[in-house]
């Protein structure tokens, strides 16, 4: 099948895009779909060969068959207006903006609680992605890990985040660079995580261990939170603990203010 935006030109002077072959071109594409889609603000709730024409200086037809591969992309809806990817994304945004208004003091509790450094991870392209954390105030060593660090897929937080996963086809790209065997215990691991509603991390560190949750939005897994401690401190054995209870707590109640 052609790419939808491939060589986007007609013979009225507008300049040619080129296919997507060339990296230019791609780049070219990315641009103006991106200036396109730009266009959406509080005045302008819906777009037209003529108006995209007019405001970006190309001619009607390149602007047409940007505006009809945007629609069939799922940016643009009817009448070409915002697409039901356009409303996924924001959706996602919202969610996101909510769990990360209402997290940092539920963390912080959690720490104070539990001993133990507490985490808020979103999913990234290749894992979990840490976005927040809370370190513990007591004892003289913290456990910590950076912000913006991208975790392994044994990690607790990429554990529980592909669990709760609604398409699978994300959980089939990530395990796809997992041999065979490990590919099925990755996928029993998360079996596990969705009959417990925690998942526990797996890499070969000895001595340390960590423990994640699920925080949900109204439809769909948005987030995970953790905590890290030692062996001694947090055990899968023992996976009803005082310190495992309260990390459901805290990702049940940011589940709970979430709206989206």
């Amino acid at each position: 099948m052609p790419d939808p935006f491939e060589t986007l030109a007609d013979g009225d002077g507008d300049r040619a895009v080129e296919s997507p072959a060339g990296d230019r071109g791609a780049i070219q594409t990315i641009e103006r779909a991106a200036m396109i889609l730009a266009l959406f603000d509080q005045h302008t709730r819906t777009l037209s060969p003529a108006m995209v024409a007019d405001r970006l200086g190309m001619n009607r037809t390149t602007a047409h068959r940007y505006l009809q591969s945007l629609q069939a992309s799922g940016f643009l809806g009817q009448a070409y207006g915002p697409g039901p990817l356009v409303d996924q994304l924001s959706s996602l945004v919202s969610a996101r903006q909510q769990i990360l208004t209402v997290a940092p003091a539920i963390l912080r509790k959690l720490s104070d609680q539990s001993g133990l450094t507490a985490v808020l991870s979103f999913l990234g392209r290749s894992g979990a992605v840490v976005t927040h954390v809370e370190e513990a105030n007591a004892g003289t060593i913290v456990l910590t890990v950076r912000v913006g660090t991208v975790l392994e897929l044994k990690a607790a937080q990429s554990r529980i985040l592909l669990a709760f996963q609604s398409d699978p086809g994300v959980v089939s790209h990530l395990h796809s660079v997992l041999g065979g065997v490990e590919a099925l215990q990755e996928q029993a691991e998360l079996s596990l995580a969705r009959r417990n509603r925690v998942a526990w991390a797996d890499l070969d560190r000895v001595g340390l261990a960590s423990v994640a949750a699920p925080v949900f939005g109204s439809r769909d897994i948005q987030a995970a939170v953790a905590v890290l401690g030692t062996t001694k401190m947090l055990c899968p054995s023992d996976a009803s603990s005082h310190r495992v209870d309260l990390l459901r707590g805290a990702a049940e109640q940011i589940s709970s203010m979430v709206t989206i």
